[in-house]
């Protein structure tokens, strides 16, 4: 397909299950604000990529003026990942900024949670680079499903309660948010999109899942979407109720929570108030 084609069937053929949920999370988290200058994060895979053809699109159409830089990271890619990424890049028509790290090499003899220790990385070298190209904020690309996935992994394998939020103040780097647009978007949908026009993106591109796809398929967020999926065979809503969970939460029947720091426990707010 054309790249015209290509940008019509996000706000045409796919407006309902794309455009509208991308647009309406924009909306009602104030994702976007007049005079922004927003860092579109790009990996090279399909959230990514969508990601910034909404942010180009809401840019041309939507009601706010902001600017738009759309930022790959480079963390070691192997000539062949590199080439597809600025291929799909010019192909989609996004002038890509692209930079390098040596996350790759970093995490490479980590045996304990390498993923985690990646991420982390790559999202602190990511808000440097923003911020020294004038951007207020970082988007990702993550969506409906990386929150659901979030909150059950949370609870079976970290035995805590938390949610993926829309949005977030950074830690680290004074004055710079992390947002993510497409909250309300479904997997599913994304790779109907995908399929639909033609396009073909990495899946991952770290070392450890290039020398063994067994890794990929092992790893605990795979396993809570394989569960998920399950469950859905007997109650299609499962999914929704996962997401709509973090927005009902009862703080008083909770045995302890914490919030900006600190912590409440069950006999402190138990006891009669004096």
């Amino acid at each position: 397909m054309s790249l015209l084609e290509t940008e019509r069937s996000i706000i045409t053929t796919y407006r309902k299950e794309i455009w509208s949920r991308f647009v309406k999370a924009v909306k009602e988290y104030e994702l976007v604000e007049e005079g922004d200058r927003i860092a579109v994060c790009m990996s090279g895979g399909k959230d990514s990529m969508l990601l910034a053809k909404c942010m180009q699109e809401l840019q041309k159409h939507g009601e706010r003026k902001f600017g738009l830089e759309f930022l790959v990271m480079d963390p070691g890619y192997s000539p062949k990942n590199r080439a597809l990424i600025e291929k799909n890049a010019d192909l989609l028509g996004i002038p890509v900024h692209i930079f390098e790290s040596p996350i790759f090499g970093a995490v490479e003899g980590v045996e304990k949670n390498p993923c985690y220790l990646c991420a982390r990385m790559r999202r602190g070298y990511l808000y440097e680079q923003a911020q020294q190209m004038g951007c207020n904020k970082i988007a990702l690309g993550h969506h409906f499903d990386d929150v659901i996935e979030t909150i059950l992994m949370g609870i079976l394998y970290a035995a805590q309660m938390q949610s993926m939020p829309p949005k977030l103040w950074s830690t680290n780097h004074k004055s710079m948010q992390l947002i993510r647009p497409l909250y309300y978007v479904h997997e599913e949908d994304i790779i109907r999109w995908k399929i639909h026009n033609d396009l073909t993106f990495l899946r991952c591109a770290c070392k450890f899942t290039e020398r063994s796809e067994q890794y990929e398929d092992d790893s605990k967020r795979v396993v809570v979407k394989r569960l998920i999926a399950q469950l859905k065979k007997d109650n299609p809503n499962v999914d929704i109720n996962i997401f709509r969970s973090a927005y009902n939460v009862h703080v008083d029947t909770l045995i302890e929570y914490d919030t900006q720091g600190v912590r409440h426990d069950f006999l402190s707010r138990y006891r009669p108030k004096s």
